[in-house]
């Protein structure tokens, strides 16, 4: 057969969605890959079934229904502080993962270089080599996740065409603060950089952690490419549903690339995301209510399995440090792991631009029963992987 080209081999499958069908394999409970053993709300399942009856079953608008562009310019607006037009500004794409391939798409050529904070979501770099682009790493430093000033205005000094920037922060459940944010917007401006932010948990933040759309800061509208989700909100990860708001100017050159990767998202979901839309403000306080209640369950969990881990600001992951079990390889652990204690992880490797072999990352979007037993399976791994050194396996 012909050789394929060269740009999928520069990086691996995501190890993220591996680790389920590994969990899946052994019947471990995943904590792995980010999605709820939970409904969505009511009232967003009754109108999908709805939907799902009455339609509309064909193509909607390729860059999105007006009926959801005009809800989500209205939650938005009301969110960011910033005065967002349904037909200008929006594009709904699927998921966010597209969003943000089709924003890489849009303002970087081959060759461009990109920033991007490492630990980091896996999909960035892919997103960076799938476009032609060349990434450049900026380190988040555990156990904070701090970056270095200088070390950023260094990278900035490349005059890179983007930076990505997810906050809150996935793997680290960092959030960004204000002062960080001045910076980086300071350096986009001198610069002339576009920020690509990945804003899927904005609503998923811990007290007395606030978050602030990298948008509404002064004179970065112009600048940045929003990309977020309805997925981690409404807890609808399987439905697709992802958005970027931008400039006019940059929206056209979204709505393009979005045309041609995937024509539209599913036009009868598209319908019934209106209601997640129009829910009222308590939901959004239950919905951070809930995930405290589970961090704090998981993160007490962790602590009686005596599992050093760094609290999360935002998100629902925590990045817990094995260091002292002194693995060779995250991976073969997180395998094992799995395998013989029954609770599914990600090598926190797949997250770092540099060998990295410290950490795993655990998800806590899940039933707090499921929490529950989770923690139980914890109690025994220390004792569980110390046998298995004993016997010579690692």
């Amino acid at each position: 057969m012909p050789r394929i080209g060269e740009r999928t081999r520069q990086f691996t499958e995501s190890v993220i969605r591996r680790m389920t069908r590994v969990a899946n394999s052994v019947g471990a409970i995943n904590l792995s890959q980010g999605f709820p053993d939970f409904d969505p709300p009511i009232e967003l399942a009754r109108a999908g079934e709805r939907a799902g009856r009455e339609g509309p079953h064909q193509y909607a608008v390729t860059w999105g229904s007006p009926g959801i562009r005009e809800a989500l310019a209205r939650t938005q607006s009301r969110f960011m502080g910033i005065d967002i037009d349904p037909d200008l500004h929006i594009v709904i794409t699927c998921g966010a993962t597209e969003a943000m391939m089709a924003a890489l798409m849009t303002v970087c050529d081959p060759g461009d270089e990109v920033i991007i904070f490492s630990p980091f979501y896996e999909n960035y770099g892919a997103d960076a080599i799938l476009t032609g682009a060349k990434p450049v790493y900026v380190d988040l430093r555990p156990p904070d996740f701090a970056f270095d000033a200088r070390a950023l205005r260094k990278a900035f000094q490349r005059r890179p065409k983007a930076l990505i920037l997810c906050n809150p922060s996935n793997p680290s459940g960092k959030v960004f603060s204000r002062v960080e944010l001045d910076l980086i917007a300071e350096l986009a401006r001198a610069y002339d950089t576009f920020v690509i932010t990945d804003e899927v948990y904005e609503h998923i933040v811990y007290p007395p952690f606030t978050h602030t759309y990298f948008a509404s800061l002064p004179g970065m509208f112009e600048r940045t490419v929003t990309c977020s989700s309805l997925s981690k909100t409404y807890s609808i990860t399987g439905w697709r549903l992802g958005f970027v708001i931008a400039e006019e100017e940059v929206t056209r050159g979204v709505r393009k690339a979005h045309d041609f990767l995937t024509v539209g998202a599913a036009a009868p979901l598209q319908e019934a995301a209106i209601t997640a839309l129009n829910l009222p403000d308590s939901y959004y306080r239950d919905l951070i209510a809930g995930y405290s209640q589970r961090r704090d369950i998981f993160l007490d969990a962790l602590c009686k399995a005596r599992l050093p881990f760094t609290t999360p600001q935002g998100a629902y992951y925590v990045m817990v440090d094995i260091s002292e079990l002194r693995c060779a390889d995250d991976t073969s652990f997180c395998e094992w792991m799995a395998r013989e204690v029954g609770v599914a992880g990600v090598p926190g490797s797949s997250f770092f631009s540099e060998p990295e072999q410290r950490y795993v990352r655990f998800h806590f979007a899940k039933k707090v029963e499921t929490l529950h037993e989770a923690g139980n399976r914890l109690l025994g791994l220390k004792d569980a992987w110390a046998a298995r050194k004993r016997m010579g396996r690692e």
